[in-house]
């Protein structure tokens, strides 16, 4: 598990920056945090895919927490990783990017397809603001058994229901239900899942 670290000072501006709030994310403690995660992430992709202790042993240095049987094919990216927490028997094919500037919530059962980007963090429209640093996050929350399509985009403060599929290409901009197929762009529900489909 990446621990972090009890310092006040960067306690406080962690804190922030996972409250929803607007926080400086130029701030250094983030930066040397980001940095030290990349080496982590380096690391695990550069580990040969037949040591499969040595990878899981890397991905749960990186994440906040995994559950049993977790499988994640190379290259992976994330930012902190620290606010990945992953249930069950996960799933993700190439090229996995989650910005975890918010927390990042993965269920038990989860599939997940190549080039899928998940998104916490948010920039102010304004660009003085946004050029001096400033943004904020929103959570995102997959729940168990759901199958998500390659080249999909979730974006911040979405939530995806229980036993849903999300098709190949989506951009998921608002929550989703769950037991039903959703594609597009934006992601809409095209119907429910019938049993035993």
């Amino acid at each position: 598990m990446n621990q972090i670290t009890d310092n006040s000072p960067f306690n406080e501006i962690w804190d922030e920056m996972l409250s929803g709030r607007e926080y400086y994310a130029l701030h250094p403690a983030l930066t040397s945090l980001l940095t030290l995660t990349r080496d982590k992430i380096r690391d695990f992709n550069d580990i040969r895919p037949t040591d499969i202790a040595s990878l899981e042993k890397a991905l749960r240095d990186i994440l906040g927490s995994c559950g049993k049987n977790p499988t994640v094919n190379q290259p992976f990216r994330c930012d902190y990783g620290a606010n990945i927490h992953i249930g069950d028997n996960f799933f993700a094919n190439f090229n996995l990017t989650i910005l975890d500037e918010g927390k990042v919530t993965i269920g038990d059962n989860v599939f997940i397809g190549p080039n899928v980007s998940i998104y916490t963090a948010c920039h102010p429209l304004d660009p003085k603001r946004r050029n001096e640093g400033y943004e904020w996050s929103e959570p995102v929350t997959i729940g168990n058994n759901v199958w998500i399509g390659g080249n999909t985009v979730l974006l911040p403060g979405v939530s995806i229901g229980d036993d849903t599929t999300i098709g190949a290409g989506s951009v998921v901009t608002r929550p989703i239900p769950p037991n039903v197929i959703a594609v597009g762009n934006p992601c809409r529900v095209l119907r429910p899942i019938k049993p035993e489909e």
